[in-house]
C-alpha cells in the first residue's frame, strides 16, 4: 500500500499541530519546516491553498489516501446529513481508528498494522482490513492469542482517553463501538466545511 512512511514530525509542523499524537520534537521545533525556519517570510495563503492544507491534514490524521478519501467524501455527500460532520464520523467509524480510540494501539499507524496482521477482532470474528466501516452496537476485541502481546498491553496501560461512544472492559480486552460520534466528541481540530467547499468546486 502507497502509505506515507516518511518523517511525521516534519509533516506536523507543516500543518503547525501534533496531528501524530505527542510528538517531542515537534514542541521542540513547532515552527514550519524549511532551511529558513521562522524567518522565512510566508505570503497571504490563498482560498484553496487553505482548503486543500485542511484536506491533506485531514487525510493525514486518520492516514487515509487520496481515492478512499474522496468515496469518502461521495458517501457522505449522498447521506441526509451535513456533509462535512457525516465525512469525519465516517473517518471515526473505521476500525483501525476505533482501535486507537480504545487505547489497543497508542497511533493510528500502529493500530492499522494490528488489525492488518489479524490480531483484531469483530463481533468474535477476525477482520484484517483498517477501514472497515463498524455500526453501532459491534463488539471489537483483542483476538485471544494476541492478548498477551507486549505492544497491546503497554499502550492499554498508558492510555487515558475516555470517549462517551465508545466502551471498553479491560478484562475483557472488548470494547462497544456504541454510538457514531457527533461533532463536538470528535477531538480533531479538522475544519470539515473547507474541505467540503474543495470538493464541491
Amino acid at each position: 500500500m502507497a502509505r506515507y512512511t516518511g518523517p511525521k514530525t516534519k509533516i506536523a509542523r507543516k500543518f503547525g499541530e501534533a496531528i501524530f499524537g505527542d510528538d517531542k520534537s515537534f514542541e521542540k521545533r513547532n515552527y514550519p519546516p524549511g532551511q529558513h525556519g521562522n524567518n522565512r517570510r510566508r505570503g497571504k495563503k490563498s482560498e484553496y491553498a487553505i482548503q486543500l492544507a485542511e484536506k491533506q491534514k485531514a487525510k493525514y490524521t486518520y492516514g487515509i489516501l487520496e481515492r478512499q478519501f474522496r468515496n469518502l467524501f461521495k458517501k457522505a455527500s449522498a447521506d441526509t446529513g451535513i456533509t462535512g460532520e457525516v465525512l469525519l464520523q465516517l473517518c471515526e467509524s473505521r476500525l483501525d481508528n476505533v482501535v486507537y480510540r480504545m487505547g489497543i494501539s497508542p497511533s493510528r499507524s500502529g493500530a492499522r498494522q494490528l488489525v492488518s496482521h489479524r490480531h483484531i477482532t469483530v463481533n468474535g470474528e477476525i477482520v484484517n482490513i483498517p477501514s472497515y466501516s463498524l455500526k453501532a452496537g459491534d463488539v471489537v476485541g483483542v483476538r485471544e492469542k494476541s492478548k498477551s502481546l507486549t505492544a497491546i498491553e503497554n499502550s492499554l496501560a498508558n492510555s487515558s482517553n475516555v470517549y462517551e461512544w465508545i466502551t471498553w472492559n479491560p478484562s475483557t480486552k472488548e470494547g462497544t463501538f456504541v454510538a457514531v460520534p457527533v461533532r463536538l466528541q470528535i477531538p480533531e481540530n479538522i475544519k470539515e466545511q473547507l474541505i467540503v467547499e474543495l470538493y464541491s468546486k
